[in-house]
This record gives C-alpha cells, structure tokens and sequence, in this order.
C-alpha cells in the first residue's frame, strides 16, 4: 500500500552526507515506514561535491546554499550534515519554517545553542532527531534491554573510551575541527560526546564531573582550503585552539560511577569506541570495532561455567534485525545510520519522537555534560552537571 511521500532536504555534501544518502537509500528497503522519504535535494558551497552525491544517490536537485532551500514549501525534512557551528543557524531556521530537522552530532557548539535549538523546535511542533547513530547498533540496543530487565542488577559502574590516531601526525593540517569557534571542543565534542551519549542512554543522567583536557600539538599547519583529511598545507602555522584528548570522572545520578577517555591521539588506534558496564548481578562490554558482539557475564550462571560470554546479536530476536539478513550475517557501520533514519522517519510519520535516538532536548542534555567538563577541566575541580527536563 501507498504511503505519503516526504521531501527531504540534506545540507552538507561531505562524509556525513554520503553516509546519510546512502542511509535514505537503503531505509524504505528494508523497513516498513509510515512515509516514503524522497531525496528532493542536496546542497552543498562545493557545486562538485553537491553534484557528485546527487549523481551517486539520486538527488533530484542541488543548490549552494541552505537558505535556498529552507523555506520551500515542497520540503517537510531538513537533514544538517555540515560542520558543528552551523548547525544552530540552520537548525533554528528549519524550525521556524515548520520543517522537521534531522541532524548530525553534537547537536551544537555550546549549551546555550542547544537549549536554543530544542526550545525552537518545541515552540514549532515539529519532530527532530540528533544522529548519536550508536545508540542505533543492535548490540547497543540489547545491553539496554539487559539493563532495563535487571540482568545485570544495580549498574554501579561505567566505563567509556572513544580513541583514534588520526592526529599523531603534527603536519595534519588546521581544519574546521581543530578550532574551537567552529568545533566547540575538539576530541571532547568529536568524540566523547558519543561516549557520553551511551553513558547516559544506558546507565542514566550524570549529575558531576570532573576532568582534565590537554593539546599534545600546539600548532598546525593552516591548509589553503578546509577540505578536512584532503587539505593542503598554505605553508602557514595556527593555533590548535582545541582539545587533543580528554578524560573525565563521572558521577551518575543513581549513585553509579564512571570515566570516560577519549582522544585523537592514541598511535594505533583508528576507531576504538568501547564500553564497560558493571552491575551488583552482572557486565556488559562492547567494542565497535566487533560490532556485531555483546559481551555478557552474569552471576546467576554457576560457578562451574561462569565466564564471559559472546552474543552474536544478528538473530531477529535483536534490535532491528528482523529487517535485515538471517542470523549470523553482520552488520556494518553503516547501518546504524539506516536505523536512524528507520527510527526518525517512523516517528515523523507518526508524529511522536524517535523510540531510541535522542530529540533536540535530550541531545541537550549531552551537550550540558560537555560544558560541565570542559569547566571541569579549566578550573581543575567537580563540576555540576545543569539539570535539565525531558525524557532519556
């Protein structure tokens, strides 16, 4: 049966925005949804990038700049892949035009924007979504179930870490992620802020922090263009106004504890996002690079074969399986970027928020703890973490 189409307009022609075309390709494949998203148009400064990605994906239009396509009223969805300092100008304007917003995280530079951005699209009615797209793994989705079914008991601790290599090399030029202006805080936001989200998606709000921050390299060189992995040196040196790596106590709510780590200057490592949850009952770990694999103890097995255990989570038994291959055949990175748009468009076509995935208000919330380390981390004490309303 026919369904209500729905235009979308993708602002950002980059890395992101080949992950969110590709994710708007394969979504009304595999998942029943309430509305068929239609790839209306793709904008973009860079007129080769916006043309190489309609070409890819079938965008039927491009344009140059967002403010071309903002207010027409053939688009019901605005989908901001572009840097993180423009996403409060673009976000607020699609609001108020009555568009719903998706868009790429964190949800903005600083606090004060993203209470801005959530109250904008509160006061319009419109639906949105801010793409912490881990929460969208399989393997993310069950540890919740386990945790919310008591499995694993009182969670008393949490450990996160988010490590990548990409900086070790001194001569990696000075792009928009290295200044703060446009990046709010450099590993922390890039970073630390997925590990956070899942922080507080499975274990629950924190309520203190305290941390400490450093910049391992001072200066780099200023590239002739920002074409971000692909720029080319000016032959000039900048301030790194950001943070290499950044590390933080935790202190939940419900009386659990945590740290999280995370760096862009771990020799080595290319994507090491893990996490360790500790209950009175049991553990749960995960690591991205296994994607496909929870990690399970429980102290209800007897002693003659308690031990860590494996989960495969591809059976259709797991979250957002049942859409996809028979059991045994992984996922990749990509898919947690279907499950997404799966979640954002079911919502939108019911008119209700996301079931997983964090609207503009809790995006906020993870955006707080940012500030609050970043705080932490200038004044060299514990930080509150501002409370805030909303769901989890």
């Amino acid at each position: 049966m026919a369904v209500p189409k729905v235009n979308v307009a993708l602002i950002g022609g980059g890395f992101m925005g080949r992950a969110h075309s590709n994710a708007l390709n394969q979504v009304k494949a595999f998942f029943d949804l309430p509305v068929e998203p239609v790839k209306k148009v793709i904008c973009d400064p860079n007129t080769e990038a916006a043309t190489r990605l309609a070409g890819r994906f079938g965008w039927e239009e491009t344009c140059l700049t967002w403010q071309d396509v903002i207010t027409r009223p053939d688009i019901h969805i605005v989908d901001i892949a572009t840097p993180v300092h423009t996403h409060h100008e673009i976000a607020i304007a699609a609001a108020q035009a009555g568009k719903a917003v998706l868009c790429e995280k964190p949800l903005a530079g600083t606090l004060a924007e993203a209470v801005a951005m959530a109250e904008a699209v509160e006061r319009a009615g419109v639906q949105s979504l801010c793409n912490y797209n881990n929460r969208a793994v399989p393997a993310v989705g069950m540890a919740r179930q386990l945790i919310k079914a008591g499995e694993i008991g009182d969670v008393n601790q949490w450990r996160g870490v988010f490590m990548q290599s990409w900086l070790v090399d001194p001569n990696f030029p000075l792009t928009w992620r290295l200044q703060k202006d446009k990046a709010g805080s450099g590993a922390l936001a890039d970073l630390g802020s997925h590990s956070i989200d899942l922080a507080r998606f499975l274990v629950g709000e924190i309520e203190a922090v305290c941390a400490m921050a450093h910049t391992f390299t001072k200066e780099r060189p200023i590239p002739v263009k920002d074409e971000g992995r692909g720029s080319v040196s000016s032959g000039q040196m900048g301030e790194v106004s950001v943070d290499d790596a950044a590390w933080s106590l935790l202190k939940f709510v419900d009386q659990a504890y945590g740290t999280m780590e995370c760096t862009r200057m771990a020799t080595g490592q290319m994507c090491a996002h893990q996490f360790e949850i500790y209950g009175s009952r049991g553990a749960i770990a995960f690591d991205f690079t296994r994607m496909n694999e929870l990690k399970y103890f429980s102290l209800k097995d007897s002693r003659e074969v308690q031990g860590w255990r494996m989960v495969n989570t591809t059976a259709p038994v797991h979250p957002y399986m049942k859409a996809w291959w028979p059991a045994g055949h992984p996922l990749g990175y990509e898919h947690s970027f279907i499950h997404t748009m799966a979640e954002f468009f079911t919502g939108y076509g019911k008119g209700e928020r996301a079931a997983a995935l964090p609207d503009f208000r809790d995006a906020a919330k993870t955006q707080a703890v940012l500030e609050a380390i970043e705080r932490s981390s200038q004044g060299k004490q514990w930080e509150a973490v501002p409370a805030m309303e909303g769901n989890r």
